[in-house]
């Protein structure tokens, strides 16, 4: 089991293509209060192996496999894990192209309209509201620029509301991870 704590991530089924404050299940600030010791050991050890077995977690952990289970059911049933799945390499698909798309609207009161159009392409994996040069922030993968340019042209440009977009090319993913989980020392 993967956990994924950022909103959209193109490894997370439940939210894949998902976009903005809308998108997941909001953490309110009070459940930090509720995560204790052992749940921040067991979220980084399955953050680290996806796929570890509960009785080696639990082995770990020094408790019962039932209390790696009923703990693990807790923290999702308070979205603090948040989705699981595996991820797929893009490239085995033929998506050699990573790409972030700025958009810019022409009213912010648009946003929502403009999420639900992009729900619609499935080569986007990400979309972000944000501050700052852009009004969204999309991440795609195209199989070519052939592709990336009829994505831009004819679906993402074509959206009522979108007003300028600014494409940036993934040239590499150096980093990718999960938030840290620090574990406090009693």
């Amino acid at each position: 089991m993967a956990t994924h704590v950022s909103c959209g991530d193109l490894s997370s089924r439940k939210n894949h293509g998902n976009c903005g404050p809308d998108s997941g299940k909001s953490i309110k600030p009070i459940i930090m209060e509720k995560i204790d010791k052992l749940d921040k050991q067991i979220m980084e050890i399955i953050s680290n192996n996806a796929r570890i077995p509960f009785k080696d977690v639990a082995t770990a952990c020094g408790v019962s496999r039932a209390a790696i289970h009923q703990r693990v059911q807790r923290l999702i049933d308070m979205n603090v894990i948040v989705g699981s799945g595996y991820n797929v390499n893009p490239k085995s698909l033929g998506y050699t192209t990573c790409t972030y798309v700025g958009i810019n609207l022409e009213k912010g009161s648009l946003y929502k309209q403009v999420v639900d159009e992009l729900k619609h392409v499935p080569e986007i994996v990400e979309c972000h509201y944000t501050t700052g040069p852009y009004s969204m922030l999309v991440k795609l993968y195209a199989k070519d620029n052939e592709q990336l340019m009829d994505l831009l042209n004819n679906k993402i440009q074509g959206i009522a509301g979108v007003d300028t977009t600014e494409t940036l090319i993934s040239l590499e993913q150096s980093i990718k991870k999960e938030v840290p989980i620090t574990i406090d020392e009693d």
